[in-house]
């Protein structure tokens, strides 16, 4: 495909905050404008303007959605293709459902590019809306095997594209040593009720038995910090424990590089950037088989996996890997291998499919009409 002169409205969040779908659609902007397309960003999360808007309930909503509602009407007529990010529950109904009703009145082929863990209780109460909107879309995608089950079995057909990790940012360090006496395990996920924490802390009390001098970094931010906080301290772990806050790219890149392990603990997950990013890291993970993690990885060779909610499952197989430094070695080259399949080179082609067969979809419905 002539990436040059291609004109994309890619709709999606973007850092502040960073997190798994504002970086891709941070970085997915850069890659294609580095292919030669002619990328405009939407942002669904935008600041308030003015900022004060923002703390008045029931009226931020409103205050979000026409400024965005008039940028996408903006970009779309500048645009060849739109590319929208989709989540579940209100950011579907906010967000991705204008951005493809406004591509029809626009005459503007969108790509739905679906990301929510959460499809599969979304859509038993949705389906019908969602189908009837994806009806009007030029293409579906979602980034995994699990999202496309999930799909399929309402009647929405999609194709699989992965999510894209960055070697240049996320690689091993070829220089660092292990301290086998004292490991250093990391979390990257955000401070929410989805993602675990607490049987992260709970399974990490259980190696510090083991490995008195091990720490735990929990790079993330959420409502539920004063809560896992206290919990570190309940657990005696509070100063082995540390809540970095929320991390930029090279922050989080850093931090991998520094680890020995890399702990997933969520109880919803799609395919997760952050475990994707472990990989290339060169990082063994730990992680819980939820959702789309068991398409990413495979069970005793890329990653071992333990079922959710398992803080005991969890610290045996942590135990696993700093006590057996052939499986440490073993699970992070596989990793490190399988990640090579998530670079832009390996997945640069799947997009330039999916926007051909966008386009030549709504110019046979053009013809057609």
């Amino acid at each position: 495909m002539n990436w040059h002169g291609l004109r994309v409205a890619l709709v999606g969040p973007l850092p502040p905050p960073a997190g798994g779908m504002a970086n891709q659609t941070r970085q997915l902007a850069e890659l294609l404008r580095g292919e030669g397309a002619e990328v405009e960003v939407v942002a669904v999360n935008a600041p308030y303007r003015p900022a004060w808007l923002g703390g008045l309930r029931g009226v931020r909503a409103l205050a979000r959605l026409l400024p965005y509602l008039a940028a996408l009407w903006r970009a779309y007529g500048r645009a060849d293709v739109a590319h929208v990010m989709a989540n579940s529950g209100w950011s579907w109904h906010l967000f991705a459902v204008p951005a493809v009703w406004l591509g029809v009145l626009r005459g503007v082929p969108v790509v739905v590019n679906y990301r929510g863990g959460e499809a599969a209780g979304f859509l038993a109460g949705a389906a019908p809306a969602v189908r009837f909107t994806l009806r009007r879309a030029a293409q579906l995608v979602l980034p995994s095997g699990f999202l496309l089950e999930v799909f399929g079995r309402h009647g929405m057909p999609g194709r699989v594209v992965p999510n894209i990790v960055d070697p240049q940012r996320f690689h091993p360090d070829a220089a660092r040593r292990r301290d086998e006496q004292a490991p250093h395990l990391v979390v990257t996920r955000n401070l929410e009720a989805i993602y675990g924490i607490d049987t992260a802390l709970r399974a990490f009390a259980e190696v510090r038995r083991r490995y008195p001098r091990a720490r735990l970094s929990v790079a993330g931010e959420g409502p539920q910090g004063a809560e896992l906080r206290a919990l570190a301290a309940e657990l005696g772990v509070a100063d082995a424990t540390c809540f970095t806050g929320r991390l930029e790219r090279e922050q989080v890149a850093a931090l991998y590089r520094d680890a020995d392990l890399m702990v997933n603990p969520s109880n919803v997950d799609n395919m997760p950037n952050a475990v994707l990013e472990a990989l290339a890291s060169g990082v063994p993970v730990v992680s819980t088989a939820v959702g789309g993690v068991p398409w990413m990885v495979a069970h005793e060779r890329t990653a071992l996996l333990v079922p959710a909610d398992d803080a005991q499952a969890m610290a045996q197989a942590v135990l696993r890997v700093l006590d057996d430094a052939a499986l440490h070695r073993r699970l992070a080259e596989a990793g490190l291998a399988e990640a090579q399949r998530y670079r832009w080179e390996a997945v640069r082609g799947q997009w330039a499919a999916v926007y051909r067969a966008a386009l030549r979809q709504y110019a046979l419905a053009v013809g057609e009409e």
